[in-house]
């Protein structure tokens, strides 16, 4: 105890001197061999991470701006498509329904002639009863007409007037 009463940090003992760098120079060089490198290791590894994590995300951030670009373009895109569908449907559909109503009017000229055709068909036979029938009326007229013979002109007006009346009323 008699050795820590007579110590002093301001004049230090040249043994003290020399055993303390020799404990300080070793602990340093065990520091340097185990503690400094594994620790300046793995402050290069984690700067090396964190460089390849920023490098990550920068690309990252660059192909998310290249995607977003593309979406926008295939966007446009599809648009532009979609536009160009419904253009594309409308022409076919009014196309298809000028065609049709072509094809109605046509129908509905051939429909209206036929019927013209059959009108004026049926009114030529209807006339050429009537002309038949009336001859057939004339020439019964004619034939009563000349069985009897009557003495008078007046006979003859009253005998066809007579007949005409027959005739009307049938």
């Amino acid at each position: 105890m008699f050795f820590l009463v007579d110590f002093s940090v301001i004049k230090p003992d040249p043994g003290l001197i020399f055993w303390t760098t020799v404990i300080f120079a070793t602990f340093w060089l065990l520091m340097a061999k185990f503690a400094f490198r594994p620790i300046g290791n793995a402050l290069k590894k984690r700067e090396t991470d964190i460089q390849n994590a920023l490098d990550a995300a920068k690309v990252a951030r660059a192909e998310m701006e290249n995607l977003k670009d593309e979406n926008v373009e295939l966007l446009a895109k599809a648009r532009e498509e979609r536009s160009q569908i419904l253009k594309e449907a409308k022409e076919a559909r009014d196309y298809m329904v000028n065609q049709a109503k072509k094809r109605a009017k046509e129908e509905a000229a051939l429909i209206v002639q036929n019927a013209k055709n059959d009108i004026n068909s049926q009114k030529l036979a209807a006339i050429k009863e009537l002309k038949n029938e009336v001859g057939n009326m004339a020439l019964d007229i004619a034939a009563k007409v000349l069985r009897k013979e009557l003495d008078s002109d007046q006979a003859h007006k009253d005998y066809v007037e007579k007949l005409v009346d027959e005739i009307q009323n049938n």
